[in-house]
């Protein structure tokens, strides 16, 4: 099932632009807070109606503002769950999946079936009678969600579904949801602000920035190889620095004044570089100088995750240029709990410490 959005609409300073395409199965939208995610899902539901643009669902057009085409959201056949599931607080269970069946099947028997059958499939026995504010989280996630999926809707529309939910009932219910998108035939676009979920969740996703989309990529590519420093910042990588070219397979990073080597080939127009905390190797001094991709830096501070360590570094060469109070000259990097005490009892951490990565770890971005 095909599905194509090109739409802009201006609230007040915020102007919202957006643009791509995608197929059957799960699109992630990721972005930060306040990047226009959830504006973007109401203007294809119908809830808002775009300034100027063109909404397709498989062939049918939803919105057209040269053609003065706007489909009224019931007849869109789009399900959106919003983040706070918006179930009528006034009926019980069983009244509001009623709500969702009732457009689609006009015999009640049928209706009823249908309903005892969805009751069963999202663990929802017992609760018919109970009002949304009887509910757990997770019994109104679910709730909704078999409200949409009796509408038959062609396409979902998850908006931030895990938002409200504490951490172990956020991955059980993850599960459970996986398990419906895998059985679902339609298209659904599920937004976060959570790389980890879009990860788990999605086969494609797009990007968006201030408003601004990107073109739909697969997802592993947004990890492996991103383009731009937004999408890196927001699958997660933490450490860049200004860079330009310094020859070939080489680059300068400016804000840690070192000509590190690269793999592949270099986007046209990158300004910056980053590496993932991860990829960062602690070095032995002995070692370091006849290693390419090193240099020396000055530890800041050494912080204890649950699982990890996490060593805050100010690269040498900077400090008599650069402020040392500078946060974004600091370098991030992680490793293991072990490693860390293994390194950290082997050498004169006082003189400063060498780090290396590998060229085919450095990206480029725009």
């Amino acid at each position: 099932m095909a599905f194509y959005v090109d739409i802009r609409k201006k609230l007040g300073d915020f102007e919202l632009q957006v643009s791509f395409e995608t197929k059957e199965g799960v699109t992630g939208i990721l972005g930060a807070s306040g990047s226009g995610k959830s504006m973007t899902l109401r203007c294809i539901a119908g809830v808002v109606r775009p300034d100027e643009g063109r909404i397709e669902l498989d062939g049918t057009v939803l919105f057209d503002s040269k053609k003065g085409i706007h489909q009224k959201p019931q007849f869109r056949q789009t399900g959106l769950l919003f983040q706070n599931y918006a179930l009528f607080p006034n009926m019980t269970v069983r009244q509001n999946l009623k709500a969702g069946v009732r457009a689609r099947e006009k015999d009640p028997k049928k209706a009823e079936q249908k309903i005892d059958e969805m009751m069963e499939r999202f663990c929802l026995e017992g609760l018919g009678d109970y009002r949304p504010c009887q509910l757990s989280g997770g019994q109104q996630q679910r709730t909704a969600l078999a409200r949409i999926l009796l509408s038959r809707p062609r396409m979902l529309l998850l908006d931030e579904p895990f938002s409200a939910l504490d951490g172990y009932l956020k991955w059980n219910l993850e599960l459970e949801l996986a398990g419906v998108l895998r059985e679902y035939k339609g298209s659904t676009l599920f937004v976060s602000h959570s790389r980890d979920e879009i990860y788990r969740m999605c086969d494609r996703v797009c990007v968006m920035d201030q408003g601004t989309s990107s073109p739909v990529i697969p997802v592993r590519q947004l990890f492996d190889a991103p383009v731009s420093k937004a999408a890196a910042l927001l699958s997660g990588c933490k450490n860049y620095s200004r860079a330009h070219p310094a020859g070939k397979g080489k680059v300068y990073a400016e804000d840690w004044n070192v000509t590190l080597e690269y793999e592949g080939e270099a986007p046209e127009g990158f300004c910056c570089l980053g590496v993932r905390s991860h990829y960062f190797r602690f070095v032995p001094a002995e070692e370091a100088k006849d290693q390419k991709n090193t240099f020396c830096c000055r530890i800041l501070q050494v912080i204890e995750d649950v699982f990890s360590m996490i060593v805050m570094l100010f690269p040498l060469p900077t400090e008599e240029t650069v402020s040392k109070d500078d946060r974004g000259i600091q370098i991030r990097a992680e490793l293991t709990k072990e490693q860390w005490e293994r390194f950290r009892s082997q050498e004169d951490l006082s003189e400063g410490v060498w780090i290396h990565v590998n060229p085919e770890d450095v990206m480029l971005l725009k």
